[in-house]
C-alpha cells in the first residue's frame, strides 16, 4: 500500500498530526503536497538514482519531501538537526545530494554551509537559499509521468567516528506500493493497521522514527508526530489523541519514569496497546518497571539502519527471558569468536546476521568489508550471545569495549546497574588512559540535580555499582557533567567524551 492509495479512498483521513498543535495534514493533502515535492525535484533535473538532502526538525513538511522523494525513484539522505556546518557539507559532499532543503529553524547552521554544485532550499527566509513553499506551490499536485520507487539513504549517528551512510539498491519492485519488509512486520509482529494511532516522540531523521513513520502511513494509520520529546508531554499526546501504539528508546523511558508519580497517574494510557522500543539495550530493571506501569503492551527489537536482520521479542517472551531482545525473524542469526569461527550457546561473541538484508557503506568499501563476514554474513559491530532458545542477549558494541589489566569489560552493564540510582539522571561508561592497568573505568554522571554533584554522591555511587557488579567492572573514577553528548535518538557521542579524557586532565566536572 502508499499514501496515494489512501488518498483516492479515505482523502479525509488524518495521516499526520502534529502533537502540540493539533495540526494536521489528511491524506489527500500528503497524496497531493509530495506529488508537488516530486514535480518540483524533476524539475530541478533530478531523475531516477539522484539524491537530495534533508536538513530540518520535525515538521509536517518534512513528510512531503520524504513521500516526494520516494515517489519519484530518489535516494533520500536525512541530515541530523543538530549538526554543526561542517558535519553538514561532509554528509552533502558524501552523499553526492544536488538538492537540500532546511528550515528557518536551522537558519544559523543551514546559512554557513557550503552548498558547492548542490541547489538549497528553505522553509521560511534563510540566506542562499530558495523558498521552497512559493517554489512547490507553483507545481502540479498530480503524479509525475514516470513515478518510481526511492529509498531513504540514512547515515550512522557518528558515536565512533565520522557517520557512514548506508546505501541500499532501489527497490526492485519500481511501483512506489510495492509492499517492503518493514510492513510485513509491522502487520505481523504489532498488527498495525488502518486503525492505527501512532505517536512518534523522536527526531524524524533516525531510521526507526522515519521508517515506522512512513509505514504507518502505508498502511492507513494516523501518525501522531512530536516536535521535541519531553515526558509529561509524551503521556499527554497518549490520552489525548487516544494513541494505539509508539515507538520509543531506553532514555524516554527513564525520563517518564523518574516523573513524579503522581504526574505519571494523572494520564489515562489505555489506549496503548503497542509500545515499540530499540536502539540501544534497555536495563532489565528499567522495562520491569516499564512493564509493571503500562502493562504487557512493550515490544522489543533489534536492528540497524543497514537493514540486515531484526529480532523481536513481545513482554511475556521477554520475562521469561529477561534482558533479552528476542529472535530473530528476518535474517538467521550467528555469533562468531574474533577468527570468524561460529559460537555455541551462551558463547559471547560478534553478532551476524544472515540471510537478511545487504548494504554498503556509501564511499567506504574498508567498512564495508569489515562487516562482511567470509560466509556472506554482516553485522552491525555488536557484541552478544544466543541462549539455547535461540534468544538473543546484547552486550555492547565492540567499539566500546574498555581492556583495563588484559580484562575485556563492556560499559552497558555498568550504565545499566548506575542509570537505575534515583540521583541519576544519565550516564555514560568509558576507558580513560591508565599508566598501570592500560585503561580504567570511568563514569560521566549526569544527577537529577547537578548542585550534588560531588565526592559525596562519587562514593555512594561507588557503593551502588560495588553491591552487584565485580570490583574490575566498578568504575575507579566518577565525574559529573550537567549534560551528556546524548544524540536525540537515545545513542551517546561516546567518542566526545573520550577524546576529552585521553586528552585531558582527571576533572571531577565535566
Amino acid at each position: 500500500m502508499h499514501p496515494s492509495v489512501h488518498a483516492a479512498t479515505y482523502a479525509d483521513k488524518p495521516a499526520l498530526i502534529v502533537a502540540d498543535s493539533g495540526e494536521t495534514i489528511s491524506y489527500g493533502e500528503l497524496d497531493r503536497r509530495s506529488n508537488r515535492a516530486a514535480h518540483l525535484f524533476r524539475d530541478r533535473g533530478l531523475a531516477a538514482g539522484d539524491t537530495i538532502a534533508i536538513f530540518l526538525d520535525n515538521v509536517p513538511e518534512y513528510f512531503d519531501l520524504v513521500w516526494g522523494a520516494q515517489r519519484s525513484g530518489l535516494f533520500y539522505v536525512c541530515i541530523p538537526s543538530k549538526l554543526t556546518a561542517p558535519e553538514v557539507e561532509y554528509i552533502l559532499r558524501d552523499s553526492g545530494a544536488r538538492l537540500l532543503v532546511t528550515g528557518e529553524a536551522l537558519s544559523a547552521v543551514a546559512a554557513q554551509v557550503d552548498l558547492g554544485d548542490c541547489t538549497g532550499f528553505a522553509l521560511g527566509p534563510v540566506a542562499g537559499y530558495d523558498d521552497w513553499r512559493s517554489a512547490v506551490a507553483a507545481m502540479p499536485d498530480t503524479p509525475i509521468a514516470d513515478e518510481r520507487a526511492g529509498v531513504d539513504m540514512l547515515y550512522s549517528s557518528g558515536t565512533t567516528g565520522r557517520p557512514k551512510g548506508v546505501r541500499v539498491a532501489l527497490p526492485e519492485d519500481p511501483a512506489i506500493a510495492a509492499p517492503n519488509v518493514l510492513m510485513q512486520l509491522a502487520q505481523a509482529l504489532y498488527k498495525l493497521n488502518g486503525d492505527t494511532i501512532y505517536l512518534s516522540p523522536a527526531p524524524l531523521y533516525h531510521a526507526a522514527p522515519l521508517r515506522w513513520s512512513m509505514t504507518v502511513m502505508r498502511l492507513g494509520g494516523t501518525v501522531v508526530m512530536m516536535r521535541h520529546f519531553d515526558p509529561e508531554a509524551a503521556l499527554a499526546a497518549i490520552q489525548r489523541y487516544k494513541v494505539t501504539a509508539s515507538q520509543w528508546v531506553p532514555t524516554h523511558f527513564v525520563r517518564m519514569l523518574k516523573l513524579d508519580p503522581a504526574v505519571r497517574a494523572a494520564h489515562d494510557l489505555s489506549t496503548l496497546k503497542v509500545a515499540i522500543h530499540a536502539a540501544a539495550p534497555c536495563p532489565v530493571p528499567v522495562k520491569h518497571a516499564m512493564i509493571d506501569w503500562w502493562g504487557p503492551v512493550l515490544f522489543e527489537y533489534y536492528a540497524g539502519s543497514e537493514g540486515n536482520g531484526l529480532t523481536a521479542i513481545d513482554s511475556p517472551a521477554w520475562l521469561a527471558h529477561p534482558g533479552s531482545v528476542g529472535r530473530a525473524v528476518y535474517g538467521a542469526l550467528h555469533v562468531c569468536n574474533e577468527a570468524g569461527e561460529e559460537l555455541g550457546a551462551d558463547e559471547e561473541g560478534l553478532i551476524y546476521f544472515g540471510d537478511g538484508g545487504t548494504f554498503e557503506y556509501h564511499n567506504d568499501p574498508d567498512k564495508t568489508a569489515e562487516a562482511r563476514h567470509p560466509k556472506g554474513w554482516t553485522t552491525l559491530g555488536d557484541i552478544g550471545r544466543i541462549d539455547a532458545d535461540g534468544f538473543l542477549y546484547l552486550t555492547d558494541r565492540k567499539s566500546f569495549m574498555i581492556i583495563s589489566g588484559g580484562v575485556n569489560i563492556y560499559p552497558q552493564e555498568i550504565e545499566n546497574r548506575l542509570i537505575t540510582h534515583p540521583r541519576v539522571a544519565d550516564v555514560a561508561v568509558i576507558g580513560g588512559p591508565d599508566a598501570e592497568m592500560g585503561e580504567r573505568v570511568i563514569a560521566v554522571v549526569q544527577p537529577v540535580d547537578m548542585t550534588e554533584a560531588g565526592d559525596a554522591l562519587a562514593a555512594e555511587l561507588t557503593a551502588w555499582c560495588r553491591a552487584e557488579l565485580s570490583g574490575v567492572k566498578t568504575p575507579r573514577q566518577i565525574d559529573f557533567a550537567a549534560e551528556l553528548p546524548r544524540h536525540p535518538t537515545g545513542k551517546l557521542y561516546k567518542r566526545l567524551l573520550r577524546d576529552r579524557y585521553w586528552g585531558e586532565s582527571d576533572s571531577r566536572i565535566v
